[in-house]
């Protein structure tokens, strides 16, 4: 038996209850499994369903019956979209594990191929602005899991990402109750007072991108061999979080603080051997305040395990909110018939705090109120406990 899966029941409930067809006519549902993956097995503690994709707001496109014994039409791009969109809400420790299609049985043999081309767009999709590396210990394979409407019998197989051409493994699947109880917290927060130099002063939208993510590259590698301290203690990577547990005690959920202590000097593999001078028409100013919350499972999760959730939120957090800066940049660049951005001499962007909404297409133009799609007050509910959420405003 390949990788094994523990879900939380209440996921049970809610496959259980989707059915295709619909009462709109799509033939099929997809959506995204999400939680926490350990070297011995994964953790599902949400799936969430991808929202129907509206057309001109005329509603979801209507579909022929004979439509269902094809998945031709299902619109991977959606899909992914929807997956980006959900991990930018993600709190530290939890991840994107996977995909869900739930079809007749007359499309059993046709979801396989298209689960596995959903999971390699989805993956590509979210790392595809990601500004930390996989190490060795992190788990690459993904989760593909199919439902039949009638029989209601799930397959359930993985697929490595790291390899295009993998095939896929059996993986077990198991419902047990409590799987969301009991998570260990970390809380961080960082301060962040980064300038960005711009070379022109009317740049495209693509090549602001391209300043920002050069220079959150720097910060990035920064914070990732930045020293981190639990509850301002100096720990052994290996050294257990909840040290002194007793065997087969329950778990009690507790909260740790951590810090990031930033190095003063650069490191080695930032380092140059000689300085580079460039003409600068202006700069992006990034300052604020980045309150981020992770989550572990397990109590024998070790002090390098929490550094490396709490860490990569960090990154995740700021890296997030200036995709969503730039974003809107470019809508409204685009609206205004503009092919590229005047730009101030400096423009400061700050951090605070906002909540989420639950659809894509709902998202206003306006930073200020910016929300962040899906439904991940649910998440909260399982974690008993809120996440911190931030957004980018000029």
């Amino acid at each position: 038996m390949g990788r094994g899966y523990i879900v939380e029941n209440m996921v049970e409930k809610y496959l259980s209850s989707l059915q295709a067809p619909d009462s709109t006519g799509t033939s099929c549902v997809t959506g995204l499994l999400i939680g926490q993956s350990t070297s011995q097995r994964d953790l599902v503690a949400l799936a969430v369903r991808t929202p129907q994709r509206n057309t001109d707001g005329q509603g979801s496109p209507s579909i022929n019956r004979r439509a269902w014994i094809s998945l031709d039409h299902l619109d991977v791009e959606w899909v992914t979209e929807h997956a980006r969109q959900v991990s930018r809400m993600l709190p530290g420790g939890l991840s994107i594990l996977g995909v869900f299609l739930v079809t007749v049985p007359e499309l059993s043999k046709e979801a396989q191929n298209i689960l596995r081309q959903l999971i390699f767009a989805v993956d590509k999709h979210i790392s595809k602005g990601r500004l930390w590396s996989l190490t060795n210990e992190d788990v690459t394979e993904k989760v593909a899991l199919h439902i039949c409407t009638e029989t209601r019998k799930t397959v359930c197989r993985t697929f490595d990402i790291r390899d295009p051409k993998s095939s896929a493994k059996p993986a077990d699947w198991k419902y047990q109750l409590g799987v969301c109880t009991s998570w260990q917290v970390l809380t961080c927060s960082v301060g962040l007072d980064l300038l960005i130099p711009v070379l022109d002063m009317r740049v495209l939208p693509q090549d602001m991108e391209k300043c920002m993510k050069e220079g959150l590259k720097i910060w990035a590698k920064q914070i990732e061999v930045g020293l981190c301290l639990i509850n301002g203690k100096i720990l052994a990577d290996e050294t257990e979080i909840v040290a002194g547990q007793k065997k087969n005690a329950k778990p009690v959920q507790q909260t740790f603080q951590a810090q990031i202590l930033i190095p003063m000097a650069e490191p080695p593999s930032v380092q140059t051997s000689t300085v580079l001078v460039k003409m600068c028409s202006g700069s992006l100013s990034l300052k604020g305040m980045v309150h981020c919350r992770a989550y572990l499972q397990s109590n024998k999760s070790r002090v390098k395990d929490a550094a490396k959730v709490i860490k990569r939120d960090i990154i995740n957090t700021v890296s997030s909110r200036v995709e969503m800066f730039l974003e809107d940049l470019l809508m409204e660049g685009v609206d205004n018939g503009r092919t590229s951005l005047k730009l101030k001499t400096t423009s400061t962007v700050d951090t605070v705090p906002e909540m989420p909404c639950d659809h894509p297409n709902k998202a206003p133009k306006s930073l200020k109120n910016y929300y962040i799609s899906v439904a991940m007050a649910a998440a909260v509910a399982l974690l008993a406990t809120g996440t911190s959420l931030l957004y980018l405003s000029d």
